[in-house]
This record gives structure tokens, sequence and C-alpha cells, in this order.
């Protein structure tokens, strides 16, 4: 019972935010040697260039798709049936090849997933057993506490969420070089009148979409701070709770003795009540985020309709273009909204990264 009242006694690391630093570009120096070196390398490699052109392949088909409203939504006004069932026959063969392409690049993000994992864990594991290291190891520093969830579970989100954000940047970034061009010819020449005054804005589509993303952006960051500390104290906390539930099985397994229950209760109540308000602060963070992306969300239902309204009322536009345009705007939208929509993601990727990246750095210091 002496390791029980050693641990209940022994000072708890406190992640009350001030984590050990290592700088962020750092961490991707560390991640890239990672996979370098490792055996999967060319596989990894072959992957990535397989769902580099998945991604060029479905950015042109949805181009295509935006294309194809205008003669189809002009069919629907002049309530030409012929050209209306050409243009859903059309629209099958479009919606069939973005089908394939959609189906194949979830399977190969998947495998660069699981690959990128197994190139990660054979070098931790490598590192952690040679030379006994293993043993050695300090517990108490923040990158040696509980190797197995390193090895485990840290590298299985991080490899998840590596293989996630970066294939939805890639497709974030194809998408808005495509279609800001359709956005900006759409608005180029349109003049403004307003109150015996006349005025353009060249490309002000393009503008208002920035616009909109941008505050959204502003309101996520503004809102958002502090998300990767939270997620590290909560993956750490999480972690010497289990810590803490091991030992105990470990010590009723070897020396049971129901004198010492209350002990072991507030022992573990002690360690849960810490992740309990982690988990507490990141709950209040998460909401008033979805306030800002879900709000944003909604709303741009209706943006791109009232920002194209004045080149469709005044002529400039057939209905037909019009939903290209409402298409193009959210297209763009969604590519500069990728940040947005991914901030508390890029967090916890972060923090898993740091994770990941201390203890491999603390085995090469050994």
């Amino acid at each position: 019972m002496e390791e029980i009242v050693s641990v209940q006694n022994q000072q708890a690391p406190q992640h009350d935010g001030h984590l050990p630093d290592i700088p962020f570009f750092t961490q991707l120096g560390i991640l890239r040697r990672l996979l370098n070196s490792s055996e999967e390398f060319l596989k990894l490699a072959a992957l990535s260039a397989v769902l580099l052109f998945i991604l060029l392949a479905t950015a042109y088909g949805q181009v295509t798709l935006n294309q194809w409203n205008v003669p189809f939504y002009n069919a629907i006004e002049q309530r030409d049936v012929p050209e209306f069932i050409r243009q859903l026959k059309i629209f099958v063969f479009i919606a069939a090849g973005l089908l394939i392409l959609n189906v194949a690049q979830n399977w190969f993000q998947q495998t660069l997933s699981v690959m990128m994992r197994k190139a990660i864990v054979k070098n931790l594991i490598n590192c952690w057993l040679h030379g006994n290291k293993a043993s050695k190891l300090d517990k108490s520093g923040f990158y040696a506490q509980n190797p197995d969830q390193r090895i485990h579970q840290d590298t299985r989100q991080l490899a998840d969420s590596t293989t996630g954000l970066t294939i939805g940047f890639i497709q974030s970034s194809i998408l808005l070089f495509s279609f800001i061009g359709i956005l900006w010819n759409v608005s180029e020449g349109f003049v403004f009148h307003y109150n015996g005054y006349a005025f353009s804005l060249p490309g002000y589509m393009v503008w208002a979409a920035i616009l909109y993303v941008g505050i959204a952006s502003a309101l996520s960051r503004l809102v958002g701070r502090g998300l990767v500390r939270l997620n590290a104290a909560r993956e750490a906390q999480e972690a010497e709770f289990r810590a803490a539930l091991v030992t105990i099985i470990s010590e009723n397994d070897n020396y049971p003795m129901a004198n010492e229950s209350e002990r072991k209760i507030g022992f573990l109540r002690s360690k849960f009540q810490g992740l309990y308000f982690s988990i507490k602060k990141l709950i209040f963070m998460e909401t008033n985020l979805t306030w800002i992306s879900s709000g944003f969300g909604w709303m741009a239902i209706v943006v791109p309709i009232l920002a194209a309204a004045p080149i469709y009322f005044s002529g400039g536009l057939n209905f037909g273009g019009l939903m290209m345009t409402v298409g193009a705007f959210n297209q763009v939208y969604s590519a500069l909204r990728w940040y947005v929509n991914n901030y508390q993601a890029i967090a916890e990727w972060r923090a898993h990264l740091l994770r990941i990246t201390g203890f491999h750095t603390l085995l090469l210091t050994e």
C-alpha cells in the first residue's frame, strides 16, 4: 500500500497552460524526419501523389458542374422540356464521375492515414525500447508521462488529423483558385447606381466573399484563443486519470486491503476533478465557436443571392447565370472558410503533434 500513499502525496504535475514549449516549425521538422526515415516513405509519397491527382480531378468536375447550372436553370426559366431532360442526363454523368472520385479519395485518405501511423509507431517503438530507455525515462516530466498513450492514442489521432487537415487545405486551395475567377468575371464590369452616382468595384463578388469569411475568421480566432492549450491540458489529464485507475487496479490485485477504500476513492476523485474542470472549459469554448460557425453557415444560404441581386435585377445576369454565381460564391466561401471550420481541429492536431514530437525528442536525448 506504500505505493498508493506515495502517489497520493506526490505533487501532481500541473497542466495550467504552461506546457513545455517546442517551436511549431521544429515540431513539423521532427514529424517530417519521422516519416522520411521510415520504410513506408515511398508508399506515403505514392499515395500522396494519387490523392493530389484525385483532388485536381474533383475540382475540375466541380467547375464543370457549376457551369452546368447556366443551361439547366435557363431551361427551367424558359420551360424548355427537351433541353431540361438533356441537361439532366449531363448531370447524371457529371455526378457519377464526382461520386467515383469521392469514394476513391476516401479510400486513399484512410490508407494514407494508417500508413503514416505505422511509420510513426515503428519509429517511436524503436527509440523507446532501444537501449532500455523505457525504464530510464523520468516519468515526472511532461513528455515522458504515459508513453503508452503517446504510442497508441496520440499516433492514431495525429495521423488521422494530419491527413485530414492537409487534404482539406489542398482541396480548399484548389477550389479557391478554380472558382475565384468565375466570381471575378461575373461582377467585373457591373456598375452600381445610387442617389444619382455611378461607381464600380471590379470583382466585387470576390471582395464580398472575402469580407464575409474575414469577419467569421476574426470572430472565431477571438473566441477560440487558448484551444491548443486547453486540448493539450485535457489530453494530459485524461492520461493521468487512466494511469491512476491502472495503479489502483494493480494495488487491489496485489494488496487487497478493505480499510484503504476511502483513500483510494479520494485519490481517484481528485484525479477526475481536474479532468472534469478541463473538459468544462473546453465545452464552454467550443460552444461559443459553434455560435460563430453555425450562424455564418446558415447566413451563407442568402448572402450570395443578396450580393448578386443588384446584377440580376439590373439585367446583367439571367437566372442560370445567377445560380452559377451563387454556386461559385459558395465554393469560394467554403474554401476560404476552411480555417474557420477547422480552427478546433487544428488546435487538437497541434496538441497531438506537441505530445508526439516532445516524446520523440526526449527519447533521442536520453
